[in-house]
């Protein structure tokens, strides 16, 4: 499925296209790439995605799997908000947006992922671990960790849950950037990306 804001058929559509909120964090174009790859999504994937934050990887793969169900958590009505009014501006439809706090809201989402993506919530561990409770047999589960603290919780829990196929890959990405009259590279925050599977 294509969008009139961004009619083409790969992912990886430009951060400023996205509406924003001041101190709501965006899955960066590159990492979100990322993300997609790590998913490996199926044209009917049912995707939970924990903590959307902007709605980056809702948009995402409702363009890339207009059969699909993506179910995005986020805790904050505003944030929420947020998500839905990206959605309508690219024009998917098949996300749905649930405002509740992870874990405690997972047990009423409306239908059970068979991929997930964790890209936040405390305590990550016990997200993690609430999630693999309801993930299809031979699902994937994706988290991003922008800390050691949280990469070590995540690859504890992965470890504890005896996940198949487990795959760490930090991403180093640099955009090239006009200052003044020069343009120079710079580093866009490095993050973690775990994922695993369950058989």
């Amino acid at each position: 499925m294509t969008s009139k804001i961004w009619p083409y058929v790969t992912p990886g559509i430009p951060d400023d296209l996205f509406e924003r909120l001041p101190g709501i964090r965006l899955s960066k174009r590159e990492v979100r790439l990322l993300l997609l790859g790590a998913l490996r999504l199926q044209p009917t994937s049912v995707l939970w995605d924990i903590g959307a934050g902007t709605g980056t990887i809702p948009v995402e793969t409702g363009l890339l799997c207009p059969h699909g169900k993506i179910i995005a958590v986020e805790k904050d009505e505003e944030v929420a908000n947020l998500i839905r009014r990206n959605c309508h501006h690219f024009g998917v439809q098949n996300v749905e947006v649930i405002e509740g706090s992870a874990p405690e809201c997972l047990k009423n989402l409306p239908q059970l992922p068979d991929r997930v993506c964790i890209e936040g919530g405390h305590p990550i561990k016990e997200i993690l671990k609430e999630v693999w409770r309801y993930l299809q047999p031979s699902g994937r589960v994706v988290a991003t960790a922008s800390n050691l603290k949280s990469l070590y919780a995540i690859s504890e829990g992965l470890a504890e849950l005896q996940a198949r196929n487990i795959d760490v890959v930090q991403s180093a990405i640099n955009r090239l950037e006009t200052r003044g009259s020069n343009q120079t590279f710079a580093a866009v925050s490095p993050i973690f990306i775990l994922s695993g599977e369950k058989i």
